[in-house]
């Protein structure tokens, strides 16, 4: 009988849970739901310009025939890029400039790219008023687009394009270390985007290795050769804080360790040096003897973390990712080559840009960025772009002592051709070799001015031109006399 009772209370104690557990189970499933949501409305929010971009979204088709495609202009009002129609009623996107803003400013046809790809969104949206959509309309046109404007200056971008002349390969990064707006951006060999159309076809069929539709400031990946001395030297002054003037070498024009030997360009002999001469004289002996002898591997790849190396980088352009490791297991040879910026080690001009201009700015590195503002048509502004601090990447002390080193290179070294001017310059020359022939290599240098207060970064990189003290500098000093000239 008890055992009866006993299984009566059983019986309405399960029937008594199982509403609680229904309800339970309702919450939670609810939670789930509206989770979901929001993160299907907060994805689709950030992600809108992405999503609108993508290739198989009918939304873009349903904007263009709705708009007009906006214009691009420089930070001063010049027109980069605009539509027009033509007689027979057709839109065609002009770009006044050619070949000059090639890269930069992209194409809106064939896929997209440049300023064209990172506005898109923009471009092909109007915001003017209903009333003056409903005039539009009455007039049976279509809405104009908004407009974007840049930070690209027509006169730097122009310089930078007659400085690599044809049929030499390279580009050219120029920035403002203080903001990280982009001045100028230049990528040989170019093409005129207004004969994208005709042209096509045989770009994706060339085979000569041009690689011409490719941004190279951005997406190039070269040996950095000296410049990457730079980074080697943060290295050494993170791991020696307090006696990094105690540095000693005699350089005999090459250094070995067990079989691996590396030898300076041309095999120069520098004779004695401290860390400011080793970098001055840019000394491969005396560097590989630091990565080999004076820098622990974690040190090293630490370094090389707080300067975005094998990691995403803070830029809206399509991009490559730099590649440096100072991996376990690593030989004495490739300690060595890693340490003077060649072997395996490979960076984009951008990304040197980026480092470069962080020493200039005390450390800091400002997101570099290529949009100021976007307004309608009838000068209703919609998004206005200003400077963003990225992270520090080096201590102000830090920055100091690479200023002086890089001072040093254009008083004392190999970057004397910006010496005795108008203005301060510091910088790196760099001769990087690319392939097994010591006498092909590409022309570096990466810089900023004044030394004392810096306002301009530049970065050149010409491909097989030799040593950058002869070819990448004399670019780097048109551009730097331009500069303090507008002004």
């Amino acid at each position: 009988m008890r055992e009866t009772r006993d299984t009566r209370r059983t019986t309405r104690d399960t029937r008594s849970s199982q509403p609680t557990s229904i309800i339970v189970l309702s919450f939670i499933y609810l939670a789930l739901f509206v989770s979901m949501l929001v993160f299907i409305a907060y994805s689709a929010t950030v992600n809108k310009q992405k999503y609108m971009n993508n290739n198989f979204n009918t939304r873009q088709k349903i904007l263009t025939a709705q708009n007009t495609r906006g214009k691009i202009l420089s930070r001063d009002g010049d027109v980069l890029a605009a539509t027009k129609t033509g007689k027979d009623g057709k839109e065609v996107r002009e770009y006044p400039y050619g070949k000059d803003f090639a890269h930069v400013v992209g194409y809106s046809s064939h896929g997209k790219a440049g300023v064209e790809l990172i506005s898109n969104y923009y471009l092909i949206n109007s915001g003017i008023d209903l009333s003056q959509k409903a005039i539009y309309d009455a007039k049976k046109k279509k809405f104009p687009g908004n407009d974007v404007t840049t930070t690209l200056s027509v006169e730097l971008q122009q310089i930078c394009s007659d400085a690599i002349p044809s049929p030499r390969k390279g580009a050219i990064v120029v920035s403002d270390p203080r903001t990280g707006e982009i001045l100028a951006m230049v990528s040989k060999p170019d093409f005129d985007p207004n004969n994208i159309q005709d042209d096509w076809k045989s770009y994706l069929e060339d085979d000569s290795g041009d690689a011409t539709l490719v941004n190279r400031a951005t997406q190039g990946l070269y040996p950095p050769g000296s410049t990457f001395k730079i980074v080697t030297s943060l290295a050494y002054l993170r791991e020696h804080p307090k006696d990094y003037n105690d540095y000693k070498f005699t350089c005999k024009g090459r250094v070995s360790e067990g079989d691996n030997t590396i030898s300076c360009y041309h095999g120069e002999k520098h004779g004695k040096l401290d860390l400011y001469t080793s970098f001055a004289k840019s000394c491969n002996s005396s560097y590989a003897n630091i990565g080999v002898n004076y820098i622990d591997q974690h040190t090293f790849n630490d370094v090389l973390k707080s300067l975005m190396f094998n990691d995403k980088l803070p830029i809206d352009l399509t991009y490559s990712r730099s590649k440096a490791r100072y991996k376990d297991g690593m030989s004495k040879g490739d300690v060595m080559q890693l340490a003077i910026g060649q072997g395996a080690t490979t960076v984009t001009p951008m990304h040197m840009n980026m480092i470069t201009s962080a020493i200039a700015n005390k450390g800091i590195l400002m997101k570099p960025y290529l949009v100021k503002e976007v307004r309608t048509a009838d000068g209703k502004v919609l998004e206005s772009y200003d400077c963003e601090e990225v992270k520090r990447m080096m201590s102000e002390e830090e920055t100091e002592i690479l200023t002086e080193m890089m001072t040093q290179v254009v008083e004392k070294g190999t970057a004397s051709k910006l010496k005795g001017l108008s203005y301060t310059a510091a910088g790196k020359t760099g001769s990087a070799e690319f392939n097994s022939s010591s006498s092909d290599s590409h022309a570096w240098f990466t810089g900023f001015a004044p030394a004392e207060n810096p306002q301009i970064c530049v970065t050149v990189i010409v491909e097989d031109a030799g040593s950058g003290g002869s070819f990448a500098v004399p670019i780097a000093k048109k551009i730097f006399d331009a500069y303090f000239k507008l002004r």
